[in-house]
């Protein structure tokens, strides 16, 4: 049979799912290091010195979560090798993997009946009943379309031996991930639609632009240097497509990286049809969108809502995103990660202006990676326990910045106008 490849996240949380007698630990030894898997099996033997006693179960479990629980912490990919067939049994290892936030991947071994039997007979020292077995092959059944519901998004089924013995696990890094670009990079804070400044800004930084006949532009970087926007590209500002036709040129060239920001959210909801308050400057992006062409909303669209949530860069040691990231989110994939990214530390709670109250997560901040970010518009810059807030309110009147990494310089260029009036 041909060798078919399993892809799955560098960092995450396999289960292996599965009746006694599956060849789940045989595919386990074959396909990850033994540090990676926790069996079990093996848990049993580590509390009573038998593997096969099932009257420790309750402890041997506890053991298998705790191992669990601090592999995730410590952001390393982990096996669980068990029959994970009962949902009671997944639930705590979801909770880990939530609380973590872990992505989840099973893979189910689908086999005859009479298959697992035989195997099952070649374990001696660790044979599970016959009954027991035929148990395990009917709950697997309705297990299947359980596991669907409880929000794994990653599920393999292998049907047969033959399916099992062509696989062949490749592993793909998260899409925040970017450890070994260590830069130069100038990092570029909220430009909400002023290209004036972009353009101005980009050539102060030694960036050659070049704007063809079709509207679409050619930016050359100085050598080897790369820049990084925190999002909010649009919104308030006269010029939102081009700017987006500048970060998206740069970032199909390679010579950029863009995190998503919450007003790039609202808007691709917007061009879903949702039903979304056009607030905060989201009708004047509209509003130049209708003279684009219908292509370019759909281009922009998917260049937006492909954009990742936030970058952990040069070895661990700069992690850019739109609103800030505490140190336990950094380099993981979640809902609350990317609305972490996106909104900030929220109450869930607004004020009287009716914009979300925040926590002030950066005075707490006490990881060893720098974060740069915007979203909160300031007129002074000042590094926070490592932490660096560079949306200087350019489309309030203030100056659009850069921060030079790793030199630490800090670049700007003045808005030309207020564009629109801040918030009090």
């Amino acid at each position: 049979m041909k060798e078919t490849a399993l892809i799955i996240p560098e960092f995450c949380l396999v289960l292996l799912v599965g009746p006694s007698g599956a060849g789940k630990s045989i595919f386990a030894q074959r396909h990850f290091r033994d540090t990676e898997v926790i069996s079990s099996d093996n848990c049993r033997g580590l509390v009573c010195d038998d593997e096969g006693n099932q009257t420790v179960t309750e402890d041997a479990f506890n053991l298998l979560h705790t191992i669990v629980e601090k592999r995730l912490k410590n952001r390393r990919l982990t096996v669980v090798d068990a029959t994970n067939l009962l949902a009671k049994g997944r639930a705590g290892l979801l909770r880990i993997a939530k609380e973590y936030h872990t992505q989840v991947v099973a893979i189910i071994f689908n086999l005859d009946i009479d298959v697992c039997l035989k195997r099952n007979n070649l374990r001696p020292n660790r044979q599970v009943k016959p009954n027991v077995v035929r148990e395990h092959i009917r709950t697997l059944k309705s297990c299947r379309k359980q596991i669907k519901k409880e929000g794994i998004r990653q599920l393999f089924t292998l049907n047969s031996p033959e399916e099992i013995e062509a696989i062949k696990i490749n592993r793909r890094s998260l899409s925040c991930n970017k450890r070994e670009e260590t830069g130069p990079f100038d990092i570029i804070g909220d430009i909400h639609g002023c290209a004036d400044e972009l353009e101005q800004l980009l050539e102060k930084l030694g960036y050659k632009i070049k704007r063809n006949k079709d509207r679409a532009y050619t930016i050359t970087p100085p050598m080897n240097r790369r820049a990084i926007f925190v999002g909010d590209l649009m919104d308030r500002g006269p010029r939102t497509p081009d700017v987006l036709r500048i970060v998206k040129s740069m970032v199909e060239a390679g010579t950029a990286l863009c995190v998503k920001g919450n007003h790039e959210i609202k808007l691709v909801r917007v061009l879903d049809g949702k039903d979304v308050t056009l607030t905060h400057g989201l009708d004047k992006s509209l509003d130049q969108f209708a003279t684009e062409t219908s292509e370019f909303r759909h281009e922009m669209r998917d260049f937006m809502d492909g954009l990742v949530s936030h970058y952990v860069l040069d070895g661990g040691k700069l992690v850019v995103a739109h609103a800030g990231l505490c140190e336990d989110m950094q380099g993981r994939s979640s809902g609350a990660v990317r609305a972490f990214c996106a909104y900030g530390d929220t109450t869930g709670e607004k004020d009287n202006l009716g914009l979300p109250i925040r926590r002030d997560w950066a005075k707490l901040y006490k990881g060893s990676a720098k974060v740069v970010y915007g979203h909160v518009p300031n007129d002074t810059l000042e590094w926070v326990n490592g932490t660096l807030c560079i949306d200087t309110a350019c489309v309030f009147g203030g100056n659009l910045t850069a921060l030079r990494y790793p030199e630490m310089e800090l670049i700007d260029v003045p808005a030309a106008k207020i564009y629109c009036a801040p918030a009090h």
